[in-house]
């Protein structure tokens, strides 16, 4: 199941990503294998339009080949997350919230984000009934 919120704050991004992180391990989350099975993920998306750390550190991220993809992690929070305009569990429920929220690097709404992405990845989802 995926689902997205907005929350309004004035934490900096490493304390966000450091609560998520405590609530995960709270409901059994363990970190030991890259992509892997899990119990709860949390995933801090973005933070209004900030690009962290920096523009040239999230290109890198963001243009990883797959292979690399899979095996690197890196060793700092990068926003937004690098791959969230190609993955449709994460694009359709955040479209259901904020829909007009801006990528500020690739400057297209969530909206319009979500209707780029291939026919495969919208037709893997489902709504809960």
């Amino acid at each position: 199941m995926n689902a997205a919120i907005a929350v309004s704050t004035d934490w900096a991004p490493l304390q966000v990503l450091t609560a998520l992180h405590a609530i995960e391990a709270e409901f059994g989350r363990t970190r030991q294998v890259r992509w892997g099975m899990r119990t709860l993920d949390l995933d801090l998306l973005a933070l209004g339009d900030a690009v962290l750390p920096d523009l040239a550190t999230y290109r890198h991220w963001q243009h990883l080949a797959p292979d690399q993809q899979q095996q690197l992690a890196p060793d700092q929070l990068i926003l937004p997350h690098p791959r969230m305009h190609e993955r449709g569990f994460v694009l359709v429920p955040l479209a259901d919230i904020a829909p007009q929220w801006r990528h500020p690097v690739l400057g297209q709404t969530v909206a319009q984000l979500c209707a780029a992405l291939p026919q495969g990845a919208r037709a893997e989802l489902r709504a809960l009934p």
